[in-house]
């Protein structure tokens, strides 16, 4: 199987130092904001006609910024010469410290550093959650690679100055007074006390539209060994005059989610982990949580490949183009070898196997035997068309809606059948796929009531949803999701192992549907989905055995 995400920086070719080519404008300071694509326009120092490779090397700088400015983290991270490092130390630095909506602006003029870099100042913008704005500065190194590219030579001081190895940020929060009035569905109060997962979500339901905040904390240098606060980058402090909040009230369930909090604390076993529960009719979530309870939502956040859960998707792309049918043999082998080998967890084969029994037993080398049956782009095109991801979400709260780019080579096709390659996902976008899968039409999520849905879908065909609905339910009762056997109800599901890299143990999935409610959980080095995400899933169905209302 493949890392997810990983490449290797081609050796940078070493040149010497030449000017920068410069404008004839009095201005010394150029500035962009780069959001939403702006760094397309011809700004800066390196206007359309300036000539050589910089011009070149500022607008990827502008494309990293604008990536993560918008959130399309492994487009930022792919922009970079070490990808999967970048990826998850962007996805943890603005998620952990409640970041929402950054704005990051070229600042100043590039300017050619001793070791063949061109220098890139930037302007951080940073609006925490509930509290105010920290702003600083930092620069993007951009390096020229050995095929004329450029691309961003990461290092954590990237991200900011003071960032290393050694020292990292901590968000510390004071409440000087009780936490804004939040509610479930029902009405009932919800507080960070009863229930820990939320305690992010209580500060974003309350932070609304207002980047001012009213409430105190401080964004602290901390010693990564020992946690010593080394010294405050940024403090918040309550604003008197804050107009008091509207109560707000959610979709969540206060049932559902101390369920679940409860069943990803005992069955976690201290690995990070997350899980989402919603309703299948309209998307509204039921409950979502987080192990650590506090710090990053990977439930919402997380960018994580899907591993087998995605084959729904990649079964209902063949399905609908009749590429294949549950009945037709596709011969499940060990092995199998596109660019390089790929194999089945603990090596199973299922020689003359149906295409059902591919699915039910998650046979890899079956999956990725059908990858000339679609398009280069098809995979994509179907995940965006009928489960929504990829469009922006409006969910309520900040989230990461999955990205699902064209594979560069055949090598990366074949991953992407099986949810690898640079497939990305969390819990909230398979609990939403599957109840697109189950229901055949797609419903944003949301944790709010009246949010702004812009995405456009396609309802599924009722044979595909018929054929999948069978497929995940044959998965419980006779395939690797058999740990739901055992509970009552027409329950279906489809178990997931996702590789990260190869010094590490592979993440768990399992993704399932129950009566109007999905869910899906990710367990981080959980080995096998079946062994780690199912009896959390398990104890969340057993423990609320009915839908809500």
């Amino acid at each position: 199987m493949p890392r997810s995400g990983d490449t290797t920086p081609a050796t940078p070719r070493r040149r010497r130092p030449r000017p920068l080519v410069r404008t004839v404008t009095s201005v010394a300071v150029v500035s962009a904001v780069v959001v939403g694509g702006a760094y397309a326009a011809g700004l800066g120092p390196f206007a359309r006609g300036a000539t050589g490779p910089e011009p070149a090397a500022l607008a990827q700088a502008r494309a990293f910024l604008a990536d993560w400015a918008a959130g399309r983290l492994p487009n930022a991270a792919g922009r970079t010469t070490r990808p999967a490092t970048a990826q998850e130390v962007l996805r943890n630095f603005t998620a952990g410290l409640d970041i929402r909506r950054p704005t990051l602006t070229v600042a100043a003029a590039p300017t050619q550093a001793a070791d063949d870099t061109v220098d890139v100042p930037f302007t951080a913008t940073m609006p925490i959650a509930g509290l105010g704005t920290w702003t600083y500065r930092s620069k993007l190194p951009l390096r020229e690679q050995s095929d004329g590219s450029w691309k961003v030579d990461w290092s954590l001081s990237i991200v900011h100055p003071r960032l290393s190895g050694t020292k990292k940020f901590h968000l510390e929060r004071e409440d000087t007074e009780a936490t804004p009035d939040v509610t479930d569905r029902t009405g009932a109060s919800l507080s960070a006390a009863k229930f820990p997962s939320l305690g992010t979500v209580l500060h974003q339901l309350d932070a609304g539209t207002d980047d001012d905040g009213g409430a105190r904390g401080a964004i602290q240098l901390v010693d990564r060994a020992t946690g010593k606060v080394e010294r405050t980058e940024a403090t918040f402090a309550k604003k008197p005059d804050r107009p008091a909040r509207r109560p707000v009230r959610t979709t969540l369930d206060a049932t559902w989610q101390a369920a679940a909090e409860k069943a990803l604390a005992s069955g976690a076993h201290g690995r990070n982990a997350s899980l989402v529960a919603l309703r299948i009719d309209n998307g509204e979530i039921l409950a979502m949580a987080n192990s650590p309870s506090s710090g990053f939502n990977r439930a919402v956040s997380g960018t994580y490949a899907p591993g087998s859960t995605w084959k729904i998707v990649t079964s209902s792309a063949l399905l609908l183009k009749g590429a294949v049918a549950p009945s037709d043999v596709v011969d499940c082998p060990k092995y199998l070898t596109v660019g390089k080998e790929f194999h089945n967890v603990e090596t199973s084969e299922h020689r003359n196997a149906t295409f059902l029994k591919d699915f039910t037993e998650s046979c890899n080398t079956a999956f990725i035997s059908l990858r000339g049956k679609l398009g280069a782009r098809e995979l994509g095109d179907v995940a965006g068309k009928y489960f929504g991801v990829g469009q922006k979400w409006h969910v309520g709260i900040a989230s990461y809606d999955g990205s699902v780019p064209a594979p560069r080579d055949e090598t990366e096709q074949a991953a992407s059948m099986i949810g690898q390659g640079r497939i990305q996902a969390n819990p909230l976008i398979m609990a939403s796929v599957t109840a697109t899968a189950v229901s055949g039409s797609f419903h944003q999520p949301s944790i709010t009531h009246g949010n702004q849905d812009t995405t456009t879908t396609t309802p599924l065909p009722r044979k595909v949803v018929t054929q999948l609905r069978t497929m995940l339910r044959t998965t419980v009762t006779d395939g690797t999701a058999r740990v739901l056997a055992g509970l009552p109800g027409d329950i279906g599901a489809k178990t997931g192992t996702a590789e990260v890299s190869d010094d590490e143990p592979n993440n768990g999935w399992l993704a399932a549907h129950r009566g109007n409610v999905a869910v899906a959980c990710v367990v981080e080095q959980g080995v096998t989905g079946g062994g780690s995400a199912g009896p959390v899933i398990r104890d969340l169905l057993n423990a609320v055995p009915t839908d809500p209302s």
